[in-house]
């Protein structure tokens, strides 16, 4: 192991190479090719402030890149873990018809999400499903250190300009939501959500009743009530 000292910082840096055993014979090497010692001393200084200024914006970067890693990593399982349990629901045929009955009744049933997005999707509009559900536990957190990263993990992925997931919003709401994001809390996405929710209802819905999914899930359960 090959040590070197710098004589700027009086700082020891571990290379491999050779044995800690010349240690003391580089040091010394080094303390007589610099000279006035402590002259350098006074000047370096400032150098070693630098490289430490250096160092600490590095570990600083680094760290909040690591906080944001795992604020997204947070975020990310939740989603999935909720897309998953959705996925998983096998719809009955009662609630195969309640779902005609009203908008609410189909997002009230795991089943009838996991539907309604698989229709949203053939329209290339899964985003407004994704983005409600991402509200609806956004609304639940209860940890207030971590309100703040789930409002703006939520805002990258669906409010941002630059996200693939961009939902449709118009500028009032954006407005309303980038002010709140000043000191965000549970309320924050309420306006957009709500907004989503009105699109989902009015436009999507009834298209969703007169798919092909529908119609085939309803006739289906219609089927298997009659042989029983």
């Amino acid at each position: 192991l090959e040590v070197h000292f710098c004589v700027q910082s009086q700082s020891f840096c571990l290379v491999p190479g050779t044995s800690a055993r010349g240690l003391s014979e580089r040091r010394g090497r080094q303390m007589s090719q610099n000279g006035n010692f402590s002259t350098t001393q006074a000047g370096g200084s400032h150098r070693s402030n630098a490289c430490c200024l250096c160092w600490c914006c590095c570990c600083s970067n680094s760290w909040r890149e690591d906080e944001d890693r795992n604020r997204r990593i947070s975020h990310n399982i939740t989603m999935e873990t909720l897309e998953n349990c959705d996925l998983n629901a096998k719809p009955t045929a009662e609630e195969i018809h309640l779902w005609a009955q009203s908008f609410d009744k189909l997002l009230k049933t795991p089943a009838g999400r996991n539907t309604f997005r698989e229709f949203l999707r053939t329209e290339y509009s899964e985003e407004n499903m994704l983005f409600w559900l991402a509200c609806e536990d956004f609304k639940t957190e209860a940890n207030i250190n971590a309100i703040g990263d789930k409002a703006r993990t939520i805002y990258e992925d669906f409010i941002s300009i630059l996200s693939p997931k961009e939902v449709s919003l118009d500028s009032r709401v954006r407005e309303v939501i980038n002010k709140k994001m000043e000191d965000p809390s549970n309320q924050v996405f309420d306006d957009a959500q709500l907004q989503i929710y009105t699109l989902m209802h009015r436009d999507s819905y009834p298209r969703f009743l007169n798919s092909s999914i529908y119609k085939s899930l309803l006739q289906r359960s219609t089927s298997t009530a009659s042989e029983s």
